[in-house]
């Protein structure tokens, strides 16, 4: 089995990636879409705008979860999701300094 040592690159190097494995399905960027148009939005209200079933869509949303990119927040009986604003920030600088190096050296 291969080590692949992801620990071993540089944190900027792994949160991009992580992020972008997380974006890697059109589903998951239809719901940061869905997410930065309406703040906070129940499972129920995702799956309302998608032509996807309920688990399918809380299998995304636990993916964009899992890199921080979505945070749950607990609305009396309800759960919600919202954008995680610092992390896309963060991933947005990390990027755009990839962009420009590669932009630079072309």
């Amino acid at each position: 089995m291969a080590n692949h040592k992801k620990e071993e690159f540089n944190i900027s190097d792994q949160q991009i990636s992580l992020v972008a494995k997380a974006m890697s399905h059109p589903a998951r960027i239809a719901i940061l879409r869905i997410l930065a148009e309406n703040k906070r939005y129940s499972c129920g209200e995702i799956v309302a705008r998608l032509p996807l079933a309920q688990a399918t869509v809380s299998h995304h949303l636990k993916e964009l979860q899992e890199a921080s990119l979505i945070l749950m927040v607990n609305a009396g009986k309800s759960t919600l999701y919202e954008i995680n604003w610092v992390t896309w920030n963060t991933y947005v600088g990390q990027f755009n300094n990839l962009l420009s190096l590669l932009n630079n050296n072309h």
